[in-house]
């Protein structure tokens, strides 16, 4: 069992620490966890508030925002979620998950007070120890709101650390729409911008219609003091990483979370390559600068 925090070197993550696993033993081995509560965001996502059984394991488990762990259906298998609720508040555990396959199927199936086994936490999350002094912008795509939403809890605590806030988050109607209640309170009383737009306006939306990336058309971009930080579809990763470099932001200063197909979590198993890069120990939060050379190849 460990508890402490390494030290994460190679130039994609110099000078970021993050939690160590807590996973009994063995990296391999899961620890239980019980729902406590499941809240409906959409047809097909759920959000499972989680805790660990173990009172000391809860008590020492820390995780940073963009970190993800394995979650174990029992008898089926286990898939990669992104940890979606407040690091400061670690002994409680959001997992936000969309119905893809037959682990999420299994999980979706799950009732509260129900076990759970969870490895992690794994990988370099978001640089939220690089703010100070920033302007920061995230742009979210359907489920990928879901890494981002961490990041918000941690610059609505810290808020007089940071310059503007803006999050741009898009989604294919507004059924569709993830933690639409809190966008909603957030753009209404929080200190933040928030801006969301849908593909395909339906039941009576009034907001914006477009992909998120036209959103950009609506702010403005200090370039050399604005940190970006970007999760959804691969084509939405793209696209925004683009579109900030040619607004001139520094290629290190955008940031990408990118997904990949998991199986170890800690870079033994090859399953999440990315050229000469492991998603699941290297990210899967990644500077631009340090992927620019492969981030637009389609068979990477």
């Amino acid at each position: 069992m460990t508890t402490g925090t390494n030290e994460i070197s190679g130039p994609a993550t110099s000078s970021i620490t993050r939690p160590e696993p807590i996973c009994g033993m063995d990296t391999w081995m899961p620890v239980a966890t019980r729902v406590t509560a499941i809240k409906r965001e959409n047809l097909n996502t759920h959000t499972y508030r989680m805790e660990i059984v173990d009172e000391a394991l809860r008590a020492q488990y820390r995780w940073a925002p963009g970190q993800f762990n394995m979650l174990y259906a029992p008898g089926v298998g286990e898939a990669a979620i992104s940890i979606s609720s407040d690091a400061d508040t670690p002994d409680m555990l959001d997992h936000t998950i969309r119905v893809v396959g037959s682990v999420t199927r299994t999980i979706f199936r799950t009732q509260v007070g129900e076990i759970l086994g969870l490895r992690g936490p794994f990988g370099v999350g978001w640089p939220i120890d690089r703010l100070d002094g920033r302007d920061v912008v995230l742009v979210g795509g359907g489920i990928g709101i879901a890494p981002l939403r961490p990041v918000i809890y941690w610059l609505l605590a810290n808020r007089d650390r940071v310059g503007r806030v803006v999050v741009l988050y898009g989604c294919r109607t507004p059924e569709d729409r993830v933690y639409a209640e809190e966008l909603e309170n957030w753009a209404e009383h929080a200190p933040i911008d928030v801006l969301v737009t849908v593909d395909n306006a339906t039941g009576g939306w009034t907001g914006p219609v477009g992909v998120v990336t036209k959103l950009l058309q609506r702010i403005r971009v200090n370039a050399e003091r604005t940190v970006v930080m970007v999760c959804g579809p691969r084509i939405l990763n793209r696209v925004a990483a683009s579109e900030f470099l040619q607004l001139h932001v520094p290629p290190s200063q955008v940031y990408v979370s990118l997904e990949r197909n998991m199986n170890c979590g800690f870079g033994r198993c090859g399953h999440c390559q990315y050229g000469h890069w492991f998603v699941c120990k290297d990210g899967p939060v990644f500077c631009f600068k340090d992927i620019a050379d492969i981030f637009a190849i389609e068979e990477i």
